[in-house]
């Protein structure tokens, strides 16, 4: 990947943690009332799971030059997955104990965890098959 492409998935991140900052804590009165399920599923559950999934991948396209063997796929994908659970496990406490107009749920945190993984599984299947088409 080219150096240009590098640096924009790498603001790219940037702007997609800033982002899921400002949608934890950002207080919102005159939001429209969504649907409170999507498929039998409570809508605030999906939309964890919609803003935790893309963590893992941008951020292997933002550093994936560490990603040259299976071992550093595995390596760099768990440390990845690490770093998620932390910003999940922040924003959540951070809602609890830093807010008065946010709650920090256990089943919004299941849900981050369930995209977490979910991402992390795809960018490991994603590199290792493009290290074994390079072999």
């Amino acid at each position: 990947m080219n150096k240009r492409l590098k640096i924009l998935f790498q603001i790219a991140f940037g702007v997609y943690v800033v982002a899921v900052l400002m949608l934890c804590f950002g207080h919102f009165d005159n939001t429209p009332s969504l649907p409170t399920t999507f498929l039998g599923i409570p809508t605030d559950k999906v939309a964890h799971f919609c803003m935790f999934l893309p963590f893992p991948i941008l951020a292997f396209l933002a550093f994936d030059k560490y990603t040259e063997t299976p071992k550093s796929t595995l390596l760099f994908s768990s440390l990845t997955f690490v770093a998620g659970v932390l910003l999940a496990l922040g924003t959540e406490w951070g809602q609890a104990h830093l807010t008065n107009y946010r709650s920090g749920e256990p089943w919004d945190l299941a849900a981050d965890l369930l995209a977490l993984l979910l991402g992390t599984l795809v960018i490991i299947y994603w590199d290792i098959r493009k290290q074994r088409k390079k072999a």
